[in-house]
């Protein structure tokens, strides 16, 4: 049986439940998933060494890892074109290109990016941007709440520069960039004052926001966690800190769903961010037992995050992956990950929400559950297929042979 026929089977079961398949892929057509530059170098950057700080690993040391701009942006091509859609690429700031001489973090400027532009306009990309506040040597013990005025001042620069390069990226493609501040800064053991490093971080914050720039064009988001290796005991950008900053501010509060408590849900905490912020801003990953940062699954948690998107307005989540394997084909993993979320979304698009939500309203729970559970095994791989066949990008599993031919024919001689 052709792709065309399990389609039209599978169009026609979900009809009998009041769920139209095509307007479904028309809709997760329109979704674009920022892809982290990172994965395909495994977070080093171009600034030199590429040594990682700031409670950032990779594990493994599979064959063919990025080692120029020339060869990163090779391989985010040969992995977006096994992905259906057309989507954004987020850029760290250690990912400047210097054609005329290096400059540290804080003297950064658009031309150091320029070339990133040029790649994302000619593809029809948009560019999302993350300071980098890690892997540096004013960064060892703190950035931005750090005690040493020169060195939080030297921070606080630097989220300045990225502010006016993401305003650039935004105006260039005439596409919104989300700029997301993450940083690694607390202490391994149990400190005396709490108060003290957020007090400094907030006043940086308060820095670095204070530049002239154009609000619709660059969407500033803060990003939490609860621990990090070396600072176990407590982290300065706690969730509660930068909820309220963000709220406060008019910002975004960007939510990592590998930082929080493993028994906490993200999915849960969308529609509550949804009901006070015009928008939430996501990093999807894989925790295992911890911020491991493993390529994404098309697993439950990953399903109800996209429930939870599609339930809300897709168009108010500003929606990014974040994940680093350096034990796997690189490319594979980025593939992986970006296929299924966008799986993820359609599984969400596909089921009956309203009558969902109805069932719920009505008290019906019994009904609820089971159709809950009997949608678990409708087609949803028959419109994917067919979602990527009309998307013209392998189907199935066909598209792991073109990582095979790129690996043997260009990554094995890196």
């Amino acid at each position: 049986m052709s792709t065309v026929q399990r389609y039209e089977l599978a169009r026609e079961m979900y009809k009998k439940i009041g769920v139209d398949t095509d307007a479904a892929m028309e809709i997760l057509k329109t979704i674009p998933i920022s892809m982290h530059c990172w994965q395909g170098d495994d977070v080093a950057g171009f600034e030199g060494d590429g040594q990682l700080s700031g409670g950032i690993q990779t594990t493994g040391n599979y064959p063919g890892k990025a080692r120029n701009p020339e060869e990163l942006m090779a391989d985010i091509d040969k992995a977006l074109s096994l992905v259906p859609g057309v989507h954004r690429i987020n850029l760290h700031a250690n990912y400047a290109i210097f054609e005329d001489g290096f400059v540290d973090r804080d003297q950064l400027e658009p031309k150091h990016f320029k070339k990133w532009v040029k790649f994302a306009k000619e593809r029809g990309l948009g560019l999302d941007f993350n300071p980098t506040y890690f892997s540096h040597p004013k960064a060892s013990n703190a950035s931005l709440s750090s005690e040493d005025e020169e060195i939080r001042t030297f921070w606080i620069n630097h989220g300045k520069a990225c502010i006016r390069i993401a305003e650039y990226f935004a105006t260039e493609l005439n596409s919104p960039c989300n700029v997301n501040i993450w940083i690694p800064d607390g202490f391994k053991d149990i400190p005396a004052d709490r108060m003290a490093p957020r007090r400094r971080l907030k006043d940086s914050l308060d820095q670095i926001l204070s530049i002239d720039y154009d609000k619709k064009k660059v969407l500033v988001a803060v990003e939490s966690k609860v621990f990090g290796i070396g600072v176990e005991s407590y982290t300065v950008g706690s969730h509660e800190f930068y909820m309220n900053y963000a709220a406060k501010n008019d910002l975004l509060c960007l939510l990592d769903n590998g930082h929080y408590h493993p028994t906490e849900s993200v999915a849960d905490k969308i529609p509550s961010m949804l009901l006070f912020f015009d928008k939430v801003a996501l990093h999807v990953t894989r925790c295992v037992r911890w911020d491991s940062d493993h390529v994404v699954l098309f697993d439950d948690e990953t399903k109800e995050i996209a429930k939870e998107i599609i339930r809300n307005g897709h168009e108010r989540v500003i929606l990014a992956l974040d994940f680093f394997d350096a034990s796997i084909n690189r490319i594979s993993a980025w593939v992986v990950g970006m296929r299924n979320m966008q799986k993820a979304l359609l599984n969400a698009l596909l089921l009956p929400n309203e009558k969902l939500a109805k069932l719920q309203e009505n008290r019906e729970l019994t009904e609820l559950m089971m159709l809950q559970e009997e949608l678990k095994l409708y087609p949803v791989g028959d419109v994917w297929n067919y979602f990527c066949e009309m998307n013209e990008v392998p189907q199935k599993e066909d598209w792991f042979e073109e990582v095979r031919k790129y690996e043997s024919e260009v990554l094995s001689k890196r």
